[in-house]
Protein backbone atom coordinates (compact mmCIF):
# COMPACT_ATOMS: atom_id res chain seq x y z
CA UNK A 1 0.00 0.00 0.00
CA UNK A 2 1.07 3.58 -1.19
CA UNK A 3 1.35 6.67 1.62
CA UNK A 4 1.19 9.76 -0.07
CA UNK A 5 1.62 12.58 1.73
CA UNK A 6 1.93 15.57 -0.67
CA UNK A 7 1.69 18.35 2.22
CA UNK A 8 4.58 17.69 3.92
CA UNK A 9 8.37 17.95 3.38
CA UNK A 10 10.51 15.48 5.17
CA UNK A 11 13.09 17.49 6.61
CA UNK A 12 16.28 15.60 7.67
CA UNK A 13 19.54 17.17 9.07
CA UNK A 14 22.42 15.08 8.75
CA UNK A 15 26.48 15.48 9.92
CA UNK A 16 28.91 12.73 9.75
CA UNK A 17 26.40 9.79 9.57
CA UNK A 18 26.11 9.18 5.84
CA UNK A 19 25.05 5.30 6.51
CA UNK A 20 22.24 6.19 9.15
CA UNK A 21 20.94 8.64 6.69
CA UNK A 22 20.28 5.73 4.20
CA UNK A 23 18.98 3.54 6.81
CA UNK A 24 16.35 6.70 7.73
CA UNK A 25 15.81 6.80 3.62
CA UNK A 26 15.32 3.39 3.24
CA UNK A 27 13.15 2.36 6.31
CA UNK A 28 10.36 5.04 4.51
CA UNK A 29 10.96 3.35 1.32
CA UNK A 30 10.12 0.35 2.36
CA UNK A 31 6.91 1.76 4.06
CA UNK A 32 5.85 3.05 0.57
CA UNK A 33 5.94 6.39 2.41
CA UNK A 34 5.97 9.07 -0.26
CA UNK A 35 6.25 12.83 0.20
CA UNK A 36 5.87 16.29 -1.58
CA UNK A 37 9.32 17.01 -0.87
CA UNK A 38 12.84 15.46 0.92
CA UNK A 39 15.11 18.11 1.72
CA UNK A 40 18.46 16.85 3.56
CA UNK A 41 20.41 19.82 4.88
CA UNK A 42 24.23 19.29 5.59
CA UNK A 43 26.20 20.40 8.16
CA UNK A 44 29.62 20.50 6.61
CA UNK A 45 30.04 16.77 6.62
CA UNK A 46 33.68 15.28 5.83
CA UNK A 47 33.56 14.04 2.03
CA UNK A 48 33.55 10.90 2.76
CA UNK A 49 30.07 10.69 3.46
CA UNK A 50 28.94 13.54 1.13
CA UNK A 51 30.16 10.96 -1.52
CA UNK A 52 28.10 8.93 -0.05
CA UNK A 53 25.20 11.00 0.39
CA UNK A 54 25.25 12.00 -3.50
CA UNK A 55 25.26 8.65 -4.30
CA UNK A 56 22.30 8.01 -2.14
CA UNK A 57 20.56 11.21 -3.75
CA UNK A 58 20.90 9.00 -7.34
CA UNK A 59 19.19 6.10 -5.79
CA UNK A 60 16.45 8.44 -3.73
CA UNK A 61 15.77 11.56 -4.81
CA UNK A 62 16.09 14.13 -2.30
CA UNK A 63 17.44 18.08 -2.19
CA UNK A 64 20.57 18.47 -0.49
CA UNK A 65 21.55 21.28 1.27
CA UNK A 66 25.05 21.79 1.82
CA UNK A 67 27.51 23.51 4.35
CA UNK A 68 31.12 24.67 3.31
CA UNK A 69 32.03 23.74 6.77
CA UNK A 70 30.28 22.92 10.57
CA UNK A 71 27.85 25.59 11.05
CA UNK A 72 26.50 24.38 14.21
CA UNK A 73 22.49 22.48 14.49
CA UNK A 74 20.62 25.73 14.40
CA UNK A 75 22.17 27.27 11.27
CA UNK A 76 21.50 23.92 9.98
CA UNK A 77 17.64 23.39 11.22
CA UNK A 78 17.14 27.34 9.75
CA UNK A 79 18.79 26.58 6.50
CA UNK A 80 16.60 23.48 6.14
CA UNK A 81 13.24 24.66 7.35
CA UNK A 82 13.85 27.69 5.36
CA UNK A 83 13.55 25.78 2.03
CA UNK A 84 10.38 23.91 2.93
CA UNK A 85 7.53 24.88 0.24
CA UNK A 86 4.67 22.49 1.48
CA UNK A 87 2.34 23.43 4.73
CA UNK A 88 3.67 20.96 6.69
CA UNK A 89 6.91 19.80 7.96
CA UNK A 90 8.13 16.23 9.31
CA UNK A 91 11.40 16.58 11.17
CA UNK A 92 13.37 13.34 11.72
CA UNK A 93 17.36 13.77 12.66
CA UNK A 94 19.67 11.49 10.52
CA UNK A 95 20.00 8.35 13.10
CA UNK A 96 15.94 7.60 13.70
CA UNK A 97 14.29 4.71 11.16
CA UNK A 98 10.59 5.07 10.77
CA UNK A 99 8.19 1.63 11.76
CA UNK A 100 5.77 0.29 10.77
CA UNK A 101 2.79 2.01 12.54
CA UNK A 102 3.99 5.33 11.34
CA UNK A 103 2.12 5.78 8.18
CA UNK A 104 -0.90 5.61 10.23
CA UNK A 105 0.14 7.84 12.77
CA UNK A 106 0.89 10.89 10.53
CA UNK A 107 -2.00 10.50 8.75
CA UNK A 108 -4.15 10.99 11.71
CA UNK A 109 -1.57 13.80 12.92
CA UNK A 110 -2.20 15.57 10.01
CA UNK A 111 -5.75 15.47 10.19
CA UNK A 112 -5.83 16.55 13.76
CA UNK A 113 -3.46 19.76 12.62
CA UNK A 114 -6.20 20.46 9.22
CA UNK A 115 -8.80 20.42 12.07
CA UNK A 116 -7.25 22.80 14.89
CA UNK A 117 -5.40 25.62 13.93
CA UNK A 118 -4.21 26.21 17.36
CA UNK A 119 -1.79 22.89 16.85
CA UNK A 120 1.54 23.50 16.43
CA UNK A 121 3.23 20.06 16.67
CA UNK A 122 2.65 16.69 16.80
CA UNK A 123 5.28 14.49 18.54
CA UNK A 124 6.21 11.06 17.73
CA UNK A 125 9.19 9.65 20.28
CA UNK A 126 10.77 10.82 23.40
CA UNK A 127 12.96 9.09 25.58
CA UNK A 128 10.23 9.95 28.19
CA UNK A 129 6.67 10.46 28.14
CA UNK A 130 5.85 14.27 28.49
CA UNK A 131 5.30 14.46 31.89
CA UNK A 132 1.55 16.57 32.13
CA UNK A 133 -0.94 15.07 29.36
CA UNK A 134 -4.67 15.65 28.69
CA UNK A 135 -6.37 13.16 27.18
CA UNK A 136 -7.69 14.03 23.62
CA UNK A 137 -8.80 11.22 22.08
CA UNK A 138 -7.68 7.25 22.05
CA UNK A 139 -4.94 8.33 19.68
CA UNK A 140 -3.14 11.54 20.95
CA UNK A 141 -2.96 13.46 24.00
CA UNK A 142 -2.22 17.20 24.67
CA UNK A 143 0.80 17.91 26.10
CA UNK A 144 -0.09 20.62 29.12
CA UNK A 145 1.90 23.44 30.55
CA UNK A 146 2.00 24.91 34.12
CA UNK A 147 4.77 26.82 35.15
CA UNK A 148 3.59 25.50 38.84
CA UNK A 149 4.51 22.16 37.98
CA UNK A 150 7.38 20.34 39.57
CA UNK A 151 8.65 18.19 36.99
CA UNK A 152 11.20 20.15 35.04
CA UNK A 153 10.95 18.44 32.16
CA UNK A 154 7.44 20.57 31.49
CA UNK A 155 10.48 22.28 29.27
CA UNK A 156 10.77 19.69 26.99
CA UNK A 157 7.09 20.64 25.55
CA UNK A 158 8.96 20.97 22.27
CA UNK A 159 11.98 18.65 21.14
CA UNK A 160 13.77 17.67 18.63
CA UNK A 161 13.01 14.19 17.91
CA UNK A 162 10.73 13.25 15.01
CA UNK A 163 7.38 15.54 15.22
CA UNK A 164 5.22 17.06 12.55
CA UNK A 165 5.10 20.73 12.75
CA UNK A 166 3.71 23.62 10.45
CA UNK A 167 6.05 25.21 7.95
CA UNK A 168 5.66 28.52 9.43
CA UNK A 169 7.42 27.85 12.52
CA UNK A 170 10.27 29.98 12.56
CA UNK A 171 7.28 32.91 11.56
CA UNK A 172 5.93 31.87 15.01
CA UNK A 173 8.70 31.07 17.47
CA UNK A 174 12.15 32.67 15.88
CA UNK A 175 15.12 30.92 14.30
CA UNK A 176 16.78 28.41 16.18
CA UNK A 177 19.66 29.81 17.68
CA UNK A 178 22.76 29.74 15.75
CA UNK A 179 25.50 30.86 18.32
CA UNK A 180 25.13 27.86 20.72
CA UNK A 181 25.82 24.20 21.08
CA UNK A 182 23.15 21.85 19.76
CA UNK A 183 21.62 20.92 23.37
CA UNK A 184 21.92 24.42 24.07
CA UNK A 185 20.13 25.07 20.71
CA UNK A 186 16.83 22.91 21.27
CA UNK A 187 16.97 23.88 24.52
CA UNK A 188 16.14 27.75 23.60
CA UNK A 189 13.80 26.85 21.37
CA UNK A 190 11.93 25.01 24.19
CA UNK A 191 11.78 27.79 26.12
CA UNK A 192 10.43 30.44 23.11
CA UNK A 193 8.07 27.52 22.50
CA UNK A 194 6.39 28.07 25.89
CA UNK A 195 6.87 31.87 25.52
CA UNK A 196 5.06 31.90 22.81
CA UNK A 197 2.16 29.78 23.24
CA UNK A 198 3.34 26.95 22.06
CA UNK A 199 0.56 24.11 21.30
CA UNK A 200 0.90 20.55 20.76
CA UNK A 201 -0.36 16.70 20.12
CA UNK A 202 2.00 13.59 22.05
CA UNK A 203 1.12 10.39 20.14
CA UNK A 204 0.31 8.04 22.96
CA UNK A 205 1.16 4.66 21.44
CA UNK A 206 4.58 6.43 19.96
CA UNK A 207 7.01 3.03 20.84
CA UNK A 208 6.59 1.41 17.43
CA UNK A 209 6.77 5.41 15.29
CA UNK A 210 10.62 5.43 15.41
CA UNK A 211 13.74 3.69 16.13
CA UNK A 212 16.58 5.70 17.34
CA UNK A 213 19.37 3.79 15.86
CA UNK A 214 22.66 5.81 16.86
CA UNK A 215 24.57 2.30 17.32
CA UNK A 216 26.65 2.45 13.77
CA UNK A 217 27.43 5.98 13.70
CA UNK A 218 27.13 7.23 17.22
CA UNK A 219 26.36 11.19 18.23
CA UNK A 220 29.34 13.64 18.20
CA UNK A 221 27.98 15.61 20.72
CA UNK A 222 30.31 15.84 24.00
CA UNK A 223 28.52 16.45 27.30
CA UNK A 224 30.12 17.41 30.40
CA UNK A 225 31.15 14.89 33.61
CA UNK A 226 28.47 16.90 35.46
CA UNK A 227 25.69 16.31 32.78
CA UNK A 228 26.25 12.55 32.33
CA UNK A 229 27.19 11.39 36.45
CA UNK A 230 24.99 9.60 38.16
CA UNK A 231 25.78 9.75 41.85
CA UNK A 232 22.79 10.40 44.18
CA UNK A 233 23.86 13.84 45.34
CA UNK A 234 25.12 15.39 41.53
CA UNK A 235 21.59 13.51 40.50
CA UNK A 236 19.63 15.25 43.29
CA UNK A 237 21.30 18.61 42.61
CA UNK A 238 20.95 18.59 38.83
CA UNK A 239 17.32 18.63 39.32
CA UNK A 240 17.20 21.04 41.64
CA UNK A 241 19.20 23.20 39.53
CA UNK A 242 17.12 22.55 36.44
CA UNK A 243 13.50 23.43 38.09
CA UNK A 244 15.43 26.33 39.17
CA UNK A 245 16.80 27.20 35.96
CA UNK A 246 13.62 26.38 33.59
CA UNK A 247 11.40 28.77 35.72
CA UNK A 248 13.44 31.73 35.58
CA UNK A 249 14.10 31.15 31.79
CA UNK A 250 10.57 30.40 31.43
CA UNK A 251 9.61 34.27 32.46
CA UNK A 252 12.92 36.11 32.34
CA UNK A 253 15.07 35.00 29.47
CA UNK A 254 14.74 37.05 26.60
CA UNK A 255 14.35 34.61 23.59
CA UNK A 256 12.55 36.81 20.48
CA UNK A 257 14.24 39.89 21.56
CA UNK A 258 17.92 38.56 21.14
CA UNK A 259 19.59 39.23 17.92
CA UNK A 260 20.96 36.00 16.13
CA UNK A 261 24.43 36.26 13.87
CA UNK A 262 24.26 34.21 11.04
CA UNK A 263 27.79 33.02 10.29
CA UNK A 264 29.19 33.06 7.16
CA UNK A 265 30.61 30.16 5.25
Amino acid sequence: MNHTFNDVTLLITNYNRSLSLENLLKSFRALNCHFGAIIVTDDGSQPLHLDRIKKLQQIIPFQLLTSARNMGAGYNMNKGQRAVKTPYTLFVEDDFEAGAQFPAALRESLEQMNKRSDLDIVRFYAYFRYPYLKPDSATFSEMVFSPLATNYRKVHYYSDHPHLRRSSFLDKFGAFDETTPPDQTEYRMCISFLQNKGKGLFYNDYTGLFYHNNSVEPSTIQRSGWQKSSGALVTFARVIYRQLKHNYDIHFMNIRGRQLTTPQP
